[in-house]
């Protein structure tokens, strides 16, 4: 039993008896006449044990906008149902309204809907509903909470999307002057022609010739099907924030927008998030459903304060014995790269083609060009340091043999999709 505003000031009101016949009689009889009303009203009160709730709505929304889900209350009980019920949520949901003034007669059902605008990716899950009923003098509440299981995945917005059409554009250009068949050696087969004068003799096909009694070649053509390894690192570094969000959600949208360009390639891709254990693994040959994938079991992994387990990562990778492009989404830390990522390179750069995206705090190059007080001399030279180190932990990896990427969070995934594109064009894939 929870007791309303109204009954303290119905306790309240009992000052106009005591003034008018001040007696201690006068004081409990007016107590008397309150603890009999509140119980009466109690015993008319719908009970909330009476009450049935399911919820429905969706379960999906990308970050920045709105998302509806719906309680429906049905009143099995035999009184007419009046009060209130709180459909409580975390605060990153972004929950609105907080509860919800209902009635509901004997037998009927009302829904109720509470919109949800979140402000972080991830799951929200719903907390408990309570449900608080009150009689008809609304003296007295009786309360319950129940749990009404709900989840909504909130998604990864993915602002790089508008990009996605004019690199679309240049890939069906490459895509056009790859067409054009090649003699000799190459990497799918095509096609079988007659022999000419400057064909590489070992493109002739000896079982089509004896069969034809004539010189017969192979012709080739560029191989279509190519397969695009991208890794998430989700260690401690990629938790900085850069500008309102983590690194790692820039460096989702770089992956995204790799997938989704390389997916309509036709190419084979599979992206791998991890730290110390591999978190998420999404792969498939429907560019249909992929990016979908990607997106949607993308959205629940956050950054773990861990180092990242580079060997554990780089175990994935090797499960490929095929030639393959792997992007490695990292920061570009000094001390990091040093000592958990180079090790384990050389037998990657071995076997693929290997870029490492990182994304730039561009605060780091604002603070190198303000030099206006003694203050801001001093974090202009640390700027400078920072700059430094990891410029030469750039190089170390470019010496491996690693592609290095580094930009700012709006810039990395076009400067990513250039470059797949860019290799593409030059047939280093």
């Amino acid at each position: 039993m929870v007791p309303t505003t109204r009954a303290a000031a119905l306790v309240l009101l009992g000052v106009v008896p005591v003034v008018l016949r001040p007696a201690e009689s006068t004081v409990w009889a007016w107590i008397g006449v309150v603890v009999v009303l509140c119980a009466l009203d109690a015993l008319l009160a719908a009970s909330p044990t009476a009450l049935a709730i399911t919820r429905e709505g969706d379960d999906q929304v990308r970050l920045g906008e709105s998302a509806r889900t719906h309680l429906v209350v049905e009143n099995t009980g035999r009184r007419t149902l009046r009060g209130l019920v709180r459909d409580a949520w975390p605060p990153s949901a972004g929950s609105r309204p907080g509860s919800h003034r209902l009635t509901v007669p004997p037998g009927e059902r009302r829904r109720v809907t509470t919109v949800l605008s979140p402000t972080r990716r991830g799951d929200r899950l719903a907390d408990r509903v309570t449900a608080r009923t009150v009689g008809p003098l609304r003296l007295l509440a009786r309360q319950r909470s129940v749990e009404v299981p709900g989840r909504v995945r909130v998604l990864h917005p993915f602002p790089a999307r508008k990009h996605l059409p004019s690199r679309l554009a240049m890939l069906r250009q490459i895509d056009g002057r790859a067409a054009v068949r090649t003699r000799g050696q190459g990497t799918e087969f095509d096609s079988l022609r007659d022999y000419v004068e400057g064909d590489d003799v070992r493109s002739i096909d000896w079982r089509a010739t004896a069969r034809r009694r004539a010189l017969v070649v192979r012709t080739w053509q560029p191989e279509q099907h190519r397969r695009i390894l991208v890794v998430l690192d989700t260690g401690r570094t990629s938790a900085g924030r850069v500008g309102d969000a983590p690194r790692l959600d820039a460096a989702m949208d770089a992956a995204l927008l790799l997938t989704a360009l390389a997916g309509h390639a036709r190419d084979r891709v599979q992206v791998v998030a991890g730290d110390r254990t591999v978190r998420a693994r999404i792969s498939g040959a429907d560019r249909a459903t992929l990016l979908h994938d990607a997106i949607s079991r993308l959205a629940p992994v956050d950054p773990r304060l861990v180092e990242t387990d580079w060997g554990v990562l780089a175990g994935e990778v090797a499960r490929s014995t095929q030639r393959s492009l792997v992007v490695l989404l990292s920061p570009l830390e000094p001390a990091a790269v040093e000592e958990g990522l180079i090790p384990v390179l050389p037998s990657l750069v071995a076997h693929h083609r290997v870029v490492l995206a990182s994304v730039a705090d561009p605060a780091i190059d604002a603070m190198s060009r303000s030099r206006d007080g003694s203050a801001e001399v001093w974090d202009a030279a640390a700027a400078e340091r920072t700059r430094s180190l990891r410029d030469a932990a750039a190089e170390a990896l470019g010496r491996v043999g690693v592609d290095v990427l580094d930009a700012p969070p709006d810039e990395l995934p076009v400067r990513l999709a250039d470059h797949y594109l860019a290799l593409k064009r030059q047939g280093l894939l």
